[in-house]
């Protein structure tokens, strides 16, 4: 098995300073593989830690303990204890993240906003530009829109910017956020065959779905989140 990720007994508790310095556990020694060619679909209910174990993986979040190994130019370098240059460099060349909502510059246009990984890798502009107009066409953003900045667009086109964005590096590990939650039948099968096509290419894809019918069709597997019950809390 082609390792990519390797989450080794995370747990995560957030401190509500509002309320008094109430603790509120939500990870407890978590752990999880993910292998290339794979696309693990984390299950549980609202609350049970999938988007905080997402967001850890991407860096957001500062997990209390345990480790994420994340394999980077063939060197496994740990998430959790890694400075902030080296999560950058993750980012940019080895994790890529869509999320559910798409955050921009405003007045920078959809084109520029979708190439944006390309070109922070040193791929050339004429090349970056092309590969980012397939997308858009992919997944159904009509041309005349490519020059205009993305806030002026309705949820679902934002999220198709969104998208095109995440999987134009072709990470090698791909973080997803609900990407199809906002989007019609047709621009949600689009979005399928994106995530059918960074599988095949070997990608490491860990994702949250809440559409039945999308989880089926991409997940090679479950992982099913365990409540932090609350004997769990510290």
């Amino acid at each position: 098995m082609n390792l990519k990720l390797r989450i080794e007994n995370l747990s995560k508790t957030f401190v509500m300073h509002n309320q008094h310095g109430a603790r509120l556990p939500v990870l407890n020694n978590a752990s999880l593989q993910v292998a290339a060619g794979e696309c693990v679909v984390l299950h549980g209910h609202s609350g049970s830690g999938k988007s905080t174990l997402l967001r850890s993986l991407y860096g957001n979040y500062l997990p209390d303990s345990g480790h994420i190994w994340v394999e980077h130019h063939q060197q496994w370098v740990d998430l959790v204890s890694a400075p902030a240059r080296q999560i950058l460099a993750l980012r940019r060349d080895t994790i890529g993240w869509v999320s559910q909502f798409l955050r921009v510059i405003p007045r920078i246009s959809t084109l520029e906003v979708v190439m944006q990984p390309l070109l922070e890798r040193g791929v050339d502009r004429a090349e970056s530009e092309e590969r980012a107009q397939a997308l858009l066409g992919h997944l159904n953003v009509p041309s005349r829109l490519w020059s205009l900045p993305p806030s002026t667009f309705s949820g679902g086109e934002q999220q198709r910017v969104n998208i095109a964005r995440g999987f134009i590096a072709e990470s090698p590990i791909l973080l997803l956020d609900e990407p199809t939650a906002s989007l019609d039948s047709v621009n949600c099968a689009a979005v399928v065959s994106l995530i059918e096509q960074a599988r095949a290419r070997g990608a490491a894809i860990v994702g949250i779905f809440h559409d039945n019918a999308v989880r089926e069709r991409v997940a090679d597997r479950l992982h099913v989140m365990q409540s932090v019950t609350p004997e769990h809390a510290v």
